[in-house]
């Protein structure tokens, strides 16, 4: 059996980390136990166990397999306790609704992701939830939100989705707690292997595990990692009561992609950034948004609290709104596609794709925008269909 302490590498980690070898076959890679029902011995006599149960009754409430990738999730954020999810956005939704009453404040950035900008606007409006946006990446401005609104909640991205801004998350938590207000940032865009949130001071991380964590499009998920037991365990119990958790040959899958992130990583950031260099040099390109260029406003705030810059990177097409739609439909490896983080590489249009939600409110991206999740293919040749698409 791997021993696993808190000195491993992430990368090890992301092998061993609640995945030990099967005690009854000497499998090495957990079982998918596809099962909804467990065989009690006697009223509340419960089988087996788990890190945070004492033993499994109903798989809504505990699955061995989910729970060997939420305790992978823990290990590679650093966490007290992880909880896995159908999505990401029934993760958000389980944070937001412990965490928050009616009547409470949340600020949110001022570029979110239109998911979550939906989420908050048509969904948590009507629970008695106010946001205001506020630009994550100025300290200044948050502490001037914080003081205005006395928010129950601070949510981050860092680098946003799609503008790529960078939030000093160190600073902000150390505003945000003396404000008394809650630090949750979605790490989704870096992945644990990029940056560790709870270790710089927030109080909840967020993923859509859909994404770099499974890293082959072919899972939904999502997760909340958390630095505090009894937040934990409040989650927890909204989970089960709620419902919104995923299949136990889901979390297989995620489980299954996490094993190489770090050797993808590696290769989304080595290609983002050949690809963001191109971009910044091209004459159809009036601007690129990628952390990793000397430019960025947000670089040495990136360079500082994470160990690469990702594979995504935004720019605006120096022909406007119809060249940059027209273009997202030119490329051949650069598939048009919503999603992000996947080993092969997508393109789409933020305005018209992921964020329409956000259209004719403060948070509407530029119309010229193009988004794209750089893959780990051959870097050159990814190069070549987007010269080719820029025309």
């Amino acid at each position: 059996m791997a021993q696993i302490n808190a000195a491993d590498g992430i990368e090890t980690l992301a092998i061993h980390a609640g995945q030990e070898p099967d005690p009854l076959t000497g499998a090495v890679v957990p079982p998918i136990y596809q099962v909804s029902t467990y065989k009690q011995d006697g009223v509340g006599g419960l089988r087996g166990s788990g890190r945070w149960i004492e033993g499994y009754e109903y798989s809504r409430t505990a699955n061995p397999t989910r729970g060997a990738l939420e305790e992978c999730l823990a290990a590679l954020e650093c966490g007290a306790r992880a909880l896995a999810f159908a999505s990401g956005m029934a993760a958000e939704d389980c944070l937001i609704r412990t965490v928050c009453r009616p009547g409470d404040q949340v600020l949110i950035p001022h570029d979110a992701y239109g998911g979550t900008y939906r989420l908050f606007d048509k969904v948590m409006t009507h629970w008695g939830i106010t946001y205001h946006p506020v630009q994550v990446s100025d300290p200044a401005a948050v502490r001037a939100a914080l003081a205005a609104h006395s928010p129950r909640l601070l949510w981050v991205e860092s680098p946003t989705n799609p503008l790529l801004s960078i939030a000093d998350l160190s600073a902000l938590a150390q505003l945000a707690h003396s404000a008394g207000t809650l630090l949750a940032v979605d790490n989704t865009f870096a992945s644990p292997y990029l940056q560790q949130p709870l270790r710089l001071g927030a109080d909840a991380v967020i993923h859509s595990t859909t994404k770099y964590l499974g890293g082959h499009s072919d899972v939904v998920g999502g997760a909340l990692v958390v630095s505090d037991a009894d937040l934990g365990a409040r989650l927890a119990f909204l989970q089960n009561a709620a419902g919104a958790v995923g299949g136990p040959f889901d979390a297989w899958l995620t489980l299954r992609g996490i094993k190489t992130l770090g050797v993808r990583m590696d290769r989304h950031c080595d290609n983002g950034s050949r690809v963001a260099v191109m971009l910044a040099g091209h004459p159809a390109v009036a601007q690129v948004y990628y952390p990793g260029l000397r430019d960025h406003p947000g670089h040495e705030v990136a360079a500082k609290q994470m160990r690469g810059f990702g594979g995504m990177v935004s720019f605006r097409h120096a022909g406007g709104a119809e060249a940059a739609v027209a273009m997202c439909g030119r490329t051949r490896l650069f598939t048009l596609g919503e999603s992000l983080g996947g080993v092969e590489s997508l393109i789409e249009h933020p305005g018209r794709m992921t964020h329409a939600s956000a259209a004719g409110s403060p948070l509407e991206v530029p119309a010229d925008l193009v988004r794209l999740s750089v893959g780990i293919e051959n870097c050159d040749d990814l190069i070549d269909d987007l010269r080719a698409a820029l025309g």
